[in-house]
């Protein structure tokens, strides 16, 4: 799952990025609100981490903007405005949730996966696409009888394929769906990954389609 961070403070951002990348997320991080419009474009990113307190402006206007534009990114607020008309106001104009400097990563790691479970239309911990299930707070995947905790890459990868069982997702949107901006990729980084998935949970666990990429079925077989 690929983030957005938007927070200026340095130390913060990187502890942020610390620990979404431990737990199998991607974290592109922007620092002002100048790079942020641009970066909240539709597609790019799952969910969106907003710190109010910007050098070149406030977040809220961020917000205000984007919901203005119709965009449904599901957006967490993250700051140290503990007030209650300043929760009042990021809720009232289209947040997700606000959490207050400062807190464990553990709960904004939960809120994050509540946020994503509201927005999919589920209650459930789990992603399920035919036969393999992913838990997505212990990284336990499931397949016909083989059970195994996966590294981050591998989680990232098997996530972002049981997000839309039956699609057939090249190698590029791939790369788009687990690497950062600016990150080296090596060529066969992918199938590398898949290769690892598929030794510890058997071949039939991610189908390639010749030409086209991989996907992860619908259906038990």
């Amino acid at each position: 799952m690929r983030i957005l961070l938007i927070e200026d403070d340095a130390m913060i951002g990187a502890g942020l990025c610390q620990a979404l990348e431990r737990v199998a997320m991607t974290v592109d991080w922007v620092k002002t609100a100048a790079d942020a419009a641009p970066a909240l474009a539709p597609g790019e990113h799952a969910l969106v981490l907003l710190d109010l307190g910007l050098p070149d402006g406030d977040g809220l206007q961020l917000l205000r903007a984007h919901r203005a534009s119709r965009g449904a990114l599901p957006i967490i607020i993250i700051t140290a405005r503990d007030s209650l008309d300043a929760r009042i106001a990021g809720l009232d104009l289209g947040a997700d949730d606000y959490v207050l400097k400062p807190f464990e990563t553990s709960e904004l790691l939960a809120r994050i996966r509540a946020v994503m479970r509201r927005h999919a239309g589920s209650a459930s911990p789990m992603l399920a696409a035919g036969e393999l299930t992913l838990d997505l707070a212990s990284h336990e995947a499931r397949f016909q009888g083989a059970k195994v905790l996966l590294p981050a890459r591998e989680f990232a990868l098997l996530r972002a394929l049981c997000a839309r069982p039956g699609m057939i997702f090249s190698r590029a949107q791939l790369e788009a769906a687990i690497y950062g901006w600016g990150e080296e990729v090596e060529s066969n980084a992918i199938d590398v990954l898949i290769y690892a998935i598929r030794q510890k949970l058997g071949r039939s666990a991610i189908r390639n389609v010749r030409g086209a990429g991989w996907m992860v079925t619908k259906d038990m077989a």
